[in-house]
């Protein structure tokens, strides 16, 4: 009997009854119930945690930062319940302490009260960590704690950047303000700049002013001087003179009867007193004329540099906006004070002068009629015995008049003293005021380079502070408090957790189809076996029916999954194709395992399934996996199946396809050959077989 009738006669024993046509039954849907229900269960698991209840707890009490109000729990509780991302139960502490220690709630998160402070606090001197507090219980749930895990992070993260945001947003509004500030201190060093720049002309006049005064001070102190001196000569004169004529009209006087031998004898001295007296009346007369002419011309000229130098202080000191610097205005008004006080002493000599005027030309006139009477004298000395009379008269007279010019010859000289050291110190402080002009001057013109620095290093500075608007504000703010964003690209990505898990759970099911399939028909054809048929003829014959019904099994789990639950494969023919040819090679394998070892190859096949399922790396990476399982990883058929499915299900390229297709084709060809050989023993009758150890 040829082998496809073989096989054909394995499976016609399932329809001669209900019991057997409901067995196949079941056997065709087993891989159905195991694979699709399973991928079904948690198909997608995470569009569905807005039904996890999860305790909400906020406590936070706000802030203010800025003469702003923030209340960053209200925030953060708004956005999760936008989120929906669990099933939020605002509660208070102690309710959610209670329901996650008693199951009613999987986790909970606390914002405490002092959270928004501890936010703020980043803008402040003493920044602080703001902490979101979370309560798991693994009790409850695993991997509910897990995806908490993730989904907190990002909460926490979303929470940094938002006050993240506020604290340079308000960076970059100060940023604004000392752009705009340093702009109005550039403007102001230019009108500062300006400001200078006049008063550096101001003082370089007052220099030149100041020189011309000192030379008019100079010559006005040395003919003061000039006049002291010959006033002091004209004082010791006249005095003299005075004296003179004193004693002559005492003795005239006293003796006037006496006198004539007296004159007679003394005639010559009597005329020289006479001309030297003469002589010194006109000098004073001279000095007199000098003194009125000089006095008025130099109080002008004291009162004009005092009237300057006022001009000057004030408006480089008091009007000027901005002021000479603190180094410059009180030289300035020590200048200004001194030169008054040769003003006044300047006036002073002037009023002597002017109140003396009368006197002057009284002392003039009386020295105009001393000098005219003293010649007279000196011309008549030659006749005085002989006319006494009149000498004596004369010499009264004269007498009178000397008395006068002594009297005013001590009033001028007094006068000119202090005219003298007023004229002295004029000349000195107008130098001292000179020296420090000529300091102000260079003082000013360094000030005046250091105004241009300034105006140009400030406008310079601002130039370079960034001045930012609202929109390039809030486009920087958000770059700066996110500076690092996860630009993620999947390739191939799969849409959902079931889809993701697809390839691990399908050769999972089918394998079982196998097994189970393998517990209703044996894996070697008895009729083929007493029939002494072929050993290859055997093993196909018990192959094929399994074989087959994996086929319909394929097509039963692949329909459900793609049009029930929702699988979408990239490459659907392939994935149908692919998973014939794998469960041809379980067929082979499990076929091989139960009829080389007959009861115990059942329990060979549910190990087997165990150590392929273990290193297969159907859910974390095989490298995470102990050594042991990373050694047989690449040994074992299911590893092979997951990597070729997940390229077939989402996309890439078909390397691991191929080489999954030659691996399972030389597990299938090298299962059946093993099956053969098993076939071949199994045609020799031994006392094993007769009476086996184990019967299942």
């Amino acid at each position: 009997m040829r082998t496809p009738k073989l096989a054909a006669l394995e499976l016609r024993r399932f329809g001669r009854g209900r019991l057997p046509r409901a067995a196949l039954a079941a056997l065709l849907l087993l891989p159905l119930l195991y694979g699709a229900l399973y991928l079904w269960s948690f198909w997608d698991p995470y569009g569905r945690l807005d039904r996890i209840p999860v305790a909400l707890v906020n406590d936070d009490k706000g802030a203010t930062a800025a003469h702003e109000k923030i209340v960053m729990g209200d925030e953060i509780t708004e956005g999760l319940r936008r989120s929906e991302t669990f099933e939020w139960h605002e509660v208070s502490a102690a309710e959610a302490r209670r329901g996650v220690e008693n199951g009613d709630y999987y986790l909970s998160l606390t914002m405490p009260s002092d959270f928004s402070r501890r936010v703020a606090s980043s803008s402040g001197g003493s920044p602080e960590t703001g902490a979101l507090q979370v309560r798991t219980n693994d009790a409850n749930n695993y991997i509910v704690g897990q995806i908490s895990r993730t989904v907190f992070s990002e909460v926490r993260t979303a929470a940094s950047t938002k006050a993240s945001r506020s604290f340079l947003d308000r960076i970059f509004v100060s940023f604004s303000d000392i752009h705009g500030k340093t702009e109005k201190a550039a403007e102001g060093a230019d009108s500062l700049k300006g400001g200078i720049g006049k008063a550096k002309k101001g003082s370089k006049d007052l220099a030149d002013g100041l020189a011309d005064a000192g030379a008019g001070s100079g010559r006005l102190s040395a003919g003061l001087k000039k006049l002291d001196t010959g006033a002091a000569d004209l004082e010791d004169g006249s005095r003299q003179v005075s004296e003179g004529t004193q004693r002559l009209a005492d003795k005239v006087d006293g003796v006037a009867d006496e006198v004539g031998p007296f004159l007679k004898g003394n005639e010559k001295e009597i005329g020289d007193t006479a001309r030297l007296v003469a002589d010194s009346a006109s000098a004073v007369r001279d000095n007199l004329d000098t003194l009125a002419r000089t006095a008025p011309a130099a109080a002008e000229g004291a009162r004009a540099a005092s009237d300057t130098l006022n001009e000057v202080h004030k408006a480089r000191c008091e009007d000027q906006d901005p002021p000479l610097p603190d180094a410059a205005c009180p030289d300035l008004k020590k200048a200004k004070d001194a030169a008054a006080d040769v003003a006044e002493v300047a006036d002073d000599v002037s009023t002597l002068v002017a109140g003396r005027n009368g006197d002057l030309e009284t002392l003039d006139r009386h020295l105009g009629t001393l000098e005219k009477q003293a010649r007279a004298l000196a011309d008549r000395s030659p006749h005085l015995s002989e006319d006494l009379a009149t000498a004596v008269s004369k010499i009264d007279e004269l007498n009178k008049g000397a008395g006068k010019v002594a009297k005013g010859a001590r009033t001028l000289h007094t006068g000119l003293g202090t005219a003298k050291k007023g004229a002295t110190d004029l000349d000195s402080g107008i130098g001292r005021l000179g020296t420090g002009a000529d300091d102000l001057e260079g003082g000013m013109y360094k000030l005046a380079d250091g105004s241009v620095k300034l105006a140009g290093g400030l406008h310079d500075g601002a130039g370079r502070i960034p001045d930012y608007d609202k929109k390039d504000r809030d486009r920087r703010t958000g770059v700066m408090a996110d500076p690092v964003r996860l630009a993620s690209k999947d390739l191939h990505k799969a849409p959902n957790y079931g889809t993701g898990f697809a390839p691990y759970f399908i050769p999972l099911s089918l394998w079982v189809g196998s097994m189970v399939a393998y517990m209703l028909i044996p894996p070697l054809n008895r009729r083929a076996l007493a029939a002494g048929a072929p050993a290859w003829r055997i093993t196909l014959a018990g192959w094929l029916p399994v074989a087959a019904l994996g086929v319909l099994q394929t097509v039963a789990l692949m329909s459900v999954l793609h049009w029930a639950i929702g699988l979408e494969a990239v490459r659907a023919a392939g994935t149908v194709a692919f998973l014939f040819l794998v469960t041809a090679c379980f067929a082979a394998i499990v076929q091989w395992l139960n009829a080389r070892f007959g009861a115990a190859g059942r329990i060979l096949v549910l190990a087997f399934l165990m150590l392929q399922l273990t290193s297969a790396g159907g859910t974390y990476p095989v490298q995470t996996s102990p050594g042991f399982f990373n050694a047989i990883h690449p040994f074992m058929p299911m590893s092979h199946v997951v990597d070729a499915l997940r390229r077939l299900i989402t996309g890439g390229g078909l390397g691991p396809v191929w080489q999954a297709c030659a691996v399972l084709g030389a597990f299938a060809v090298g299962a059946l050959a093993l099956t053969a050989v098993s076939a071949r023993r199994r045609q020799v009758w031994t006392l094993d077989r007769l009476h086996p150890e184990l019967s299942l």
